[in-house]
């Protein structure tokens, strides 16, 4: 089930001040070619974009983490700040520094490290370049400078792997900013089961939603700033069960592209997370789940 979580990585949502590049309104070009170049511009940053440092709050189960995370030429890699709000125990320091030793001590798992992330990357490319062809977009609104699209599965779309299905049982709503043409907010909520292998395999049900920020951090890049995942789910022969994940990302500093592991962990120890209490958005609670179900 990683693919799915993957899947949700990818997407974007969240009302604020996102498009700060309010212009008067322009004459929209039509929707369908909008989206192409969207989804053009994107994929030329997914190739091409720079490095960074920042923190990742995380909220799972009755547990939040905030970690430290910087990119690599490998791919990411984070160390634990905080457990709770509170200092990590002298046991959990121990844990962090013997994982993050034992992966610049193996060659192999620094091999399944980038790996991973090179699978993650490209996976992400492929879902991107699904949108213009599994959806069917119609304008709006125009707020804030961002055009406004609603969304829903393009009938005469035919999914051919299990990343297109999940994608396309998907409608709602996407923010794409006017002037630049990158994609800020999207919001989207599953329409109906999907089922796999007739559903001997698998079943995402229907109602589950997901929701993911973007934010401008240069004149070039965008990064993830909010991740929201609340879908129910059963894998082959496994209870069904509810994947419910809240995260938010900020304090975002450029670092010097393409550094190594050993680079990468240096900084780490070096100097901590940019806030042990950070400022965001506040994460999904309870009720709001309630609410949204």
């Amino acid at each position: 089930m990683r693919r799915l979580w993957v899947i949700a990585g990818l997407l974007a949502v969240a009302q604020g001040a996102l498009c700060a590049h309010a212009q008067q309104s322009p004459q929209p070009v039509p929707v369908g070619q909008l989206v192409r170049e969207v989804v053009y511009n994107e994929l030329r940053d997914h190739d091409g974009h720079g490095f960074w440092r920042y923190w990742v709050q995380r909220h799972i189960q009755q547990e939040t983490q905030l970690e430290d995370q910087v990119e690599t030429a490998l791919g990411p890699i984070a160390r634990l700040s905080l457990s709770n709000g509170r200092p990590l125990s002298a046991e959990t320091e121990q844990q962090e520094q013997a994982r993050l030793n034992q992966l610049l001590n193996s060659p192999g798992e620094q091999a399944k490290h980038r790996q991973e992330h090179d699978d993650d990357e490209d996976q992400i490319g492929r879902i991107l370049a699904l949108l213009p062809d599994a959806f069917l977009y119609e304008y709006d609104s125009h707020e804030n400078g961002c055009q406004r699209l609603r969304f829903r599965p393009n009938p005469d779309y035919f999914a051919h792997s299990i990343e297109a299905r999940i994608l396309h049982a998907m409608s709602g709503t996407l923010w794409i900013d006017g002037q630049m043409k990158r994609l800020v907010r999207f919001d989207a909520r599953v329409g109906e089961n999907v089922d796999f292998g007739y559903g001997v395999l698998g079943r995402l049900y229907k109602g589950g939603w997901i929701q993911l920020q973007r934010t401008q951090v240069s004149s070039t890049d965008w990064k993830t700033e909010r991740l929201e995942v609340h879908v129910m789910v059963r894998a082959l022969f496994v209870k069904t069960y509810a994947r419910e994940t809240s995260e938010a990302r900020g304090g975002f500093l450029p670092v010097p592209a393409g550094m190594n592991l050993a680079q990468g962990v240096a900084l780490l120890e070096r100097t901590q997370a940019q806030s042990q209490t950070p400022a965001q958005p506040a994460l999904a609670t309870p009720a709001d789940l309630a609410m949204r179900r």
